[in-house]
């Protein structure tokens, strides 16, 4: 076995001083936020510079969080919509990415273009409220589930996926009186497996993040998601230390740790399941990128 040269090793060592580098720099920012959440309100508000452990330990912002009644009304709501939104999405992408995968399919092309027009050109806010409110989803949980229901860069990502699957599996499934119904489910999405944890990673992060189609559609606040109930609670807490100075009173200082542990409630438990999709990530989005 050859040992390696002097510059393959200052290579390894350089590149590892480098991933070692930007691994800290992308952890850091969610260390600060975590200490910052459970620290002293007041020593953090006198605190400057890098922050590598909680200055003292305080659960009042967590408290403060969680006495709003409305927080579990919205991890309800959150969880309804992510779930009931994710079979909308698998479905339906799926649908229409097996179609468009299918060279037998007439005016493929002409319909790509349409569907990848969409990516760079929309209506506006205002035709889309019209539109939601026009077939009667306003105010209702199925506005922020239904219209987002295909995004069309995952579209075109399962159509290419689809597209690496030899064409000879369809063939001799047809052969055995299989129907488009029959490859798709029984076929199709058990080889793509990689890209269907990809799919559930990017469609279940966007519904867990949104909050602005809520702001938009939804006026009964039972309805509210967890990040419109958590944004409420950021703005309360910051109207209150504005109205009552947030240099001098507890509710001004209190308002500093909020943000911080509004940030934790809603990042958390997004980020315990990434590690159970992570090992189909990089294969499911790189999938059929390559060609012979």
């Amino acid at each position: 076995m050859n040992r390696p040269t002097i510059s393959e090793r200052c290579f390894d060592v350089t590149n590892a001083l480098f991933l070692a580098l930007l691994m800290m720099v992308t952890i850091y920012p969610i260390i600060y936020i975590t200490f910052a959440s459970v620290s002293d309100a007041a020593r953090l508000m006198a605190f400057n510079g890098i922050l590598w452990r909680p200055l003292g330990f305080s659960l009042d912002a967590y408290a403060s969080v969680f006495e709003n009644p409305m927080i579990l009304k919205g991890y309800g709501n959150t969880f309804f919509v992510v779930l009931t939104g994710l079979a909308f999405n698998i479905l339906l992408t799926s649908l229409g990415a097996y179609a468009l995968s299918r060279k037998s399919l007439k005016y493929r092309k002409q319909l790509m273009l349409f569907i990848v027009f969409t990516m760079f050109f929309s209506g506006g806010l205002i035709p889309f409220y019209l539109t939601v409110k026009g077939v009667g989803l306003a105010n209702t949980l199925w506005a922020l589930i239904i219209p987002q229901a295909i995004n069309t860069f995952n579209l075109i990502l399962m159509k290419t996926a689809f597209e690496a699957i030899p064409d000879a599996l369809e063939e001799s499934a047809k052969m055995d009186g299989a129907n488009d119904f029959v490859i798709l489910f029984r076929i199709i999405l058990p080889l793509s497996m990689p890209v269907i944890a990809v799919m559930l990673l990017y469609y279940g992060v966007s519904h867990w993040n949104s909050w602005f189609h809520a702001l938009i559609f939804l006026q009964d606040r039972s309805m509210y998601p967890l990040q419109l109930v958590l944004r409420e609670i950021l703005l309360q807490g910051e109207a209150s230390a504005m109205a009552v100075g947030a240099s001098v009173t507890d509710a001004g200082m209190l308002s500093v740790t909020l943000k911080y542990a509004t940030i934790i409630v809603a990042t958390v438990p997004i980020l315990l399941v990434y590690p159970f999709l992570q090992k189909y990530f990089v294969k499911g989005a790189l999938i059929g990128a390559i060609k012979g």
